[in-house]
């Protein structure tokens, strides 16, 4: 099963089409890292993070893994071994706090983009999360809840996202 986004303004899975919203500058197969821009590709995708303070867990076939304070995702070049990945939160690492005050990471699956083998500075912490206005992303795939919630329902573990 793979998530299409299409446009800027289009993720459709199946016969499914959500409006959602992508980087600020669009998409692009030269991502770096700040660029403001979404990846363009096919991409694996990783489990959902929920936050249980704010909802029920959701009805998914994909690993379900409780948001925790200390949680974040390193996006600091100065650190190559922790780049792109869930880290605990240290004030020397640059990071995005996964438990925000914000409900924009109460649902977020990750993009594996410059997963495996990330190298530094082609981008990191690309992530699906949650939007209530469609304001364009710093490079991540948003959506409303309701839709998300839809989606989470649909997808399986082996699923992929391909962004055009």
């Amino acid at each position: 099963m793979t998530i299409f986004v299409k446009n800027k303004h289009t993720l459709q899975i199946d016969e499914f089409k959500f409006t959602c919203c992508i980087g600020k500058k669009g998409s692009t197969t030269d991502k770096k890292e700040g660029d403001k821009k979404t990846p363009k590709g096919v991409f694996e995708i990783g489990n959902l993070y929920y936050r249980k303070d704010r909802m029920e867990k959701p009805l998914t076939l994909l690993k379900c893994i409780e948001i925790k304070k200390e949680m974040g995702w390193c996006d600091d070049i100065h650190f190559p071994k922790k780049y792109n990945k869930l880290i605990k939160v240290n004030n020397k690492i640059r990071h995005e706090k996964l438990k925000r005050k914000d409900y924009k990471y109460d649902l977020l699956i990750p993009i594996k983009y410059n997963f495996k083998k990330p190298i530094v500075g082609l981008g990191s912490c690309i992530f699906i999360h949650l939007t209530r206005d469609y304001k364009p992303t710093a490079g991540c795939v948003a959506l409303k809840e309701k839709d998300f919630l839809i989606m989470l329902r649909i997808l399986k573990k082996k699923s992929k996202i391909k962004i055009f």
